[in-house]
């Protein structure tokens, strides 16, 4: 069994400062075995990643689109901002990867993706985030949860760090895997184990995003 942690961002997002490396020494720290890097809008990091990290790496990008972010994972190419959701998931799905969405009911972030969207989206949707570390409330928990059960929907877990610390606040305990259709069906046997973080992890990666935009000034 593995313990992937399927949601995390390296300094390669705007408002994170953890290298790779720092990334490498905390998941060996705490026994994360496999992680999915999803900066924001790039997969440069996530592919850096991979190449470098002695454990198994999801290149992942956690993409902004016009009503809300998506997540893809098993990606080859960076896939553009901005676009409408069902575009970006088809993007994603042409080029062979998986559509999740993050933390899909947390109202108190701008970038969940709207409910409408979310139910137009259905057709495309492989995974629903159901454990987000960075979730303040339990009940978005308990709702991703009943959402992913009433659509039959396979269900992940990730920390959201944007802190070394963070990693594997939450994750996936599930059988190992060598590609993408072997983590379906390990995903669909995993089981979702973690916590909510303390809310003051939000003020890391907005300190984060105001340093790199102050230094970009």
């Amino acid at each position: 069994m593995i313990r992937a942690d399927l949601h995390v961002h390296t300094i390669y997002s705007g408002d994170c400062n953890t290298s790779l490396e720092q990334t490498i020494a905390r998941c060996l720290d705490v026994g994360i075995n496999c992680i999915a890097v999803t900066d924001h809008n790039t997969i440069t990091g996530a592919v850096e990643m991979k190449r470098i990290a002695p454990f198994p790496v999801i290149v992942g990008n956690e993409i902004e689109t016009s009503t809300g972010e998506i997540i893809g994972y098993f990606l080859e190419e960076e896939i553009p901002r901005g676009l409408p959701a069902a575009e970006t998931a088809r993007m994603i799905k042409k080029q062979g990867g998986l559509v999740c969405v993050p933390h899909p009911f947390d109202r108190l972030r701008r970038s969940t993706i709207h409910r409408q969207t979310l139910e137009e989206l259905l057709p495309f949707i492989d995974i629903i985030e159901v454990l987000n570390s960075r979730l303040l409330l339990n009940r978005y928990v308990i709702m991703a949860e009943r959402f992913a059960q009433a659509h039959r929907l396979l269900v992940s877990a990730g920390s959201d760090a944007h802190m070394p610390g963070h990693i594997g606040t939450a994750y996936v305990e599930m059988p190992q895997f060598s590609d993408k259709d072997q983590f379906l069906t390990s995903l669909a046997e995993g089981k979702v184990k973690g916590r909510r973080s303390n809310p003051w992890a939000h003020m890391g990666s907005t300190w984060a995003k105001l340093g790199k935009a102050l230094k970009d000034r």
